[in-house]
């Protein structure tokens, strides 16, 4: 194989990689605790693996039968803008259309122009019938 190959791995990464892996594609941080206590929550992930570093990845988590959602789609800046973000959607797809039951509601929340990219495998906007609200555990402290 080209030591320069992409190779997409059926793998999440380790506490340690996804922790460091989020931050190099601009995506929030998580604790130790977070990661490790989350991680162990995976259905199904997959790793993009460039000459033994991760550069990219993504995960399925849920309830394994009513509720399913796609999670933590990350790739390096210096390999995005070259399908990278597509292989990993593809395997999820792929895995979710193989073990979703057919009543299972699949979710995600899109990043700006992500969105573009996740309409392909069909998810669609859902407002005005329903929106996405969130939010981080921290900030709602004292409220």
């Amino acid at each position: 194989m080209n030591a320069d190959a992409i190779q997409l791995v059926d793998s999440f990464p380790d506490v340690a990689t996804y922790r460091r892996l989020r931050v190099e594609a601009g995506m929030s941080p998580k604790t130790q605790e977070a990661a490790e206590r989350g991680l162990a929550n995976t259905l199904y992930g997959v790793s993009l693996v460039k000459a033994g570093d991760v550069i990219g990845m993504g995960r399925v988590v849920g309830d394994n039968g009513t509720v399913f959602a796609v999670v933590d789609i990350a790739v390096r800046p210096d390999h995005q803008g070259q399908g990278q973000g597509k292989r990993i959607m593809a395997a999820l797809d792929a895995w979710l259309r193989a073990n979703a039951p057919a009543s299972a509601y699949v979710m995600l929340i899109a990043d700006g122009d992500a969105r573009h990219l996740y309409s392909r495998f069909g998810f669609a906007e859902t407002a005005p019938v329903s929106v996405s609200m969130a939010y981080v555990a921290d900030g709602r402290r004292g409220a």
